[in-house]
């Protein structure tokens, strides 16, 4: 008789958003039990809202079987969970993949991304200390590693500066985990993934931050004085400098300060799935691990890219020093201020170690695809369709 492998059961928190929906869906796929801690919103229950996100997935009735949806809240003591349901957390979670996170920059919400990455983690971190659960996944970010250039470890470092509240929370968050889980005696999985985008081979994605977000305001620029110029006259394009060429090429005198040593590190979501769960399967001892791109994608790409895709002239990316040269025009100056809390990030130094991640992913001939023009249009042609999410 063959002995049958007991089921895992996973704790998922930030299950409805980005990382959370597609990490408690890999897992459900595969065949695990998984509960995932949600809260009401939009006159939404938990459950509902984790059933759109099925929906959107695509995931069969069949694999929904093992899903278990906890209504409650990561900022409350206990979680805000019910007896029974905190009674399940406390019996019966093997493992807790921790996803939820707010990733504003602004330090004008301080307050609330520290409620959020900092203590709802402690409130978490306090409701397994008489539970099963023996393993901790913290999904962080490789931002950890603050203001800085060059090497950033793969491993845990002081880091004193900080470009935004983000990055400072989930670093604190890392360090109360650390200290949390060696007191315990659980093993901790440090996740620090860089920018992660759409689906590399479909382009679908339930986010558009990151990588989207300069190129979408690239792309409303577009739409608004195109618009100005059929409709009315082009009086605000041209005080703006834009015009529309005899091709029908619009004309937007937009330059991105940046080098050939600064870049954006891009990972798609599906590869930072592939990754999460080969890393769990294959390193049960833990640690830290850079899920990163080992080549980062430069300013000047990414402007070929949007003017080749959305058919743009006179976006382009610049040395600093064009701007002694010629002071920025106005809508530079509009970008700047729509972009400002991405800015550090367009001009990042920052190459962070994978070695560690590199050896497990390696064995199992999983590699981050190159963000070719291809993969590019894959993503934006989704984004366009779906209008930035707002069809999706």
């Amino acid at each position: 008789m063959v002995k049958k492998h007991k089921q895992q059961t996973f704790l998922v928190t930030g299950g409805t958003g980005f990382l959370g929906s597609h990490v408690a869906v890999g897992l459900l796929s595969r065949g695990h039990r998984v509960l995932v801690l949600a809260r009401e919103r939009e006159n939404a229950s938990a459950s509902q809202r984790m059933d759109r996100l099925l929906n959107w997935f695509g995931l069969r009735k069949d694999q929904r079987k093992d899903l278990k949806v906890l209504q409650g809240d990561l900022n409350r003591p206990g979680l805000g969970l019910n007896a029974q349901d905190a009674r399940m957390v406390a019996v019966e979670v093997d493992e807790t993949v921790h996803c939820a996170s707010d990733t504003s920059f602004s330090t004008r919400r301080r307050e609330q991304v520290e409620r959020t990455n900092v203590f709802g983690l402690e409130n978490l971190l306090n409701v397994f200390r008489e539970s099963t659960c023996r393993a901790f996944h913290l999904v962080s970010t490789a931002y950890v590693a603050g203001k800085r250039k060059g090497l950033c470890a793969e491993d845990f470092e002081q880091v004193r500066e900080f470009h935004n509240v983000y990055e400072e929370t989930k670093f604190r968050a890392e360090a109360m985990a650390a200290k949390y889980c060696a007191e315990n005696r659980i093993t901790l999985h440090v996740y620090r993934p860089s920018i992660v985008y759409g689906d590399s081979t479909t382009g679908r994605t339930n986010l558009f931050n990151g990588l989207y977000y300069p190129i979408r305001t690239l792309h409303f620029f577009q739409k608004l004085y195109t618009r100005d110029i059929l409709e009315n006259g082009g009086k605000k394009a041209r005080e703006m400098g834009v015009r529309l060429e005899k091709d029908g090429v619009l004309h937007l005198p937009v330059r991105i300060q940046s080098s050939d040593e600064c870049g954006l590190n891009l990972i798609p979501v599906n590869y930072f799935l592939e990754a999460f769960m080969a890393i769990r399967r294959q390193c049960p001892e833990g640690g830290v691990f850079h899920i990163v791109n080992p080549r980062s994608t430069t300013i000047r790409r990414l402007a070929e890219y949007t003017r080749r895709f959305f058919q743009l002239e006179g976006v382009r990316a610049v040395d600093p020093d064009e701007y002694v040269k010629r002071a920025r025009n106005g809508l530079e100056l509009l970008f700047d201020s729509h972009i400002r809390y991405y800015g550090p990030y367009m001009q990042d130094r920052r190459i962070f170690e994978h070695s560690r991640t590199s050896a497990i992913l390696g064995g199992q001939n999983i590699s981050c695809p190159e963000f070719s023009y291809p993969v590019f249009t894959t993503c934006m042609r989704y984004a366009v369709e779906t209008d930035w999410g707002r069809l999706k």
